[in-house]
């Protein structure tokens, strides 16, 4: 019989996945320097906002938003495992930040 898994103490989920999508946008982006990865709480969920350089939001996105689609599987199956509700916003610099509803 298999047992839930709980991440080991002193391991934050919300930090690992700000890293992980952080690692997924310097991979893909021409101006790693722009890159900003925010965690954003809201009650039961966390917003992860992606913010890069007008050049690389193409990048990110992907054709047809096959990237930002495979990003938001990652962190949808990430959700299922440690029972914490993951989403991903991408922005560009200089763009305000929507409001969170």
């Amino acid at each position: 019989m298999t047992q839930a898994t709980q991440p080991p103490a002193g391991e934050d989920p919300v930090q690992n996945m700000t890293d992980l999508v952080t690692e997924i946008a310097l991979a893909l982006v021409d101006d790693p320097d722009s890159v900003v990865v925010e965690a954003i709480a809201e009650g039961d969920a966390t917003v992860i906002r992606l913010r890069v350089s007008p050049t690389d939001v193409g990048k990110v996105i992907g054709k047809q938003g096959r990237t930002a689609r495979s990003m938001r599987t990652i962190l949808s199956a990430a959700s299922m495992k440690l029972k914490h509700r993951f989403s991903l916003d991408i922005v560009e610099h200089g763009e305000p930040p929507a409001p969170l509803s």
